[in-house]
């Protein structure tokens, strides 16, 4: 029996239904041989970051999330772009773990999924890059127009955009191998 690697999905969209889940759900169906996909739930329940907030006992909330990422392997973010920018929720969550530092040295893979979105993936990366993630060229991705290039089944449509998120997800794989 292979071990699967534990990999933590986190959609930046707070919509129930998004492009980036069914990218996310695409993504699952691909790897289901390699990886364990796990949906994040809860990230808009993440109170805003308060520095003063940020000590030994932290909210409820944070701690859950900050211990859910330690559990995984591999983290996977696939967000939309907001007003040129990252969606003030996963930033919000991501600020919760700079003192923690969870994202440190995790291999991270980022997919940028929205009508454009160079603008919101350059600051999230610059944001990963400054919390120390494993992100990589190979592992980071923006897909502009995702509505015409993945089905509401979670189905990659467009060919192009299907090579590219393979090519992704064989190197988060490695990068995941390579941590371990």
């Amino acid at each position: 029996m292979i071990n699967k690697k534990k990999v933590l999905a986190i959609s930046g969209s707070t919509r129930a239904i998004s492009s980036n889940l069914h990218l996310i759900k695409a993504i699952t169906d691909l790897t289901k041989d390699i990886f364990d996909i796990t949906l994040l739930e809860g990230l808009s329940t993440i109170p805003h970051f308060n520095p003063d907030l940020d000590t030994d006992t932290p909210p409820a909330e944070v701690s859950t999330f900050r211990e859910t990422l330690r559990a995984f392997d591999g983290i996977l973010i696939c967000t939309p772009e907001y007003a040129m920018g990252v969606p003030g929720t996963l930033k919000n969550a991501i600020d919760w773990t700079v003192s923690s530092m969870e994202f440190s040295k995790k291999p991270v893979a980022l997919i940028t999924a929205g009508s454009m979105g160079q603008k919101g993936h350059q600051s999230l990366l610059d944001t990963l890059h400054i919390i120390e993630t494993n992100v990589t060229d190979d592992t980071q991705l923006i897909i502009s127009l995702v509505k015409t290039k993945v089905s509401a089944e979670g189905v990659i449509t467009n060919p192009q955009t299907l090579e590219e998120v393979k090519l992704l997800l064989v190197a988060f794989d490695k990068l995941m191998s390579d941590h371990i």
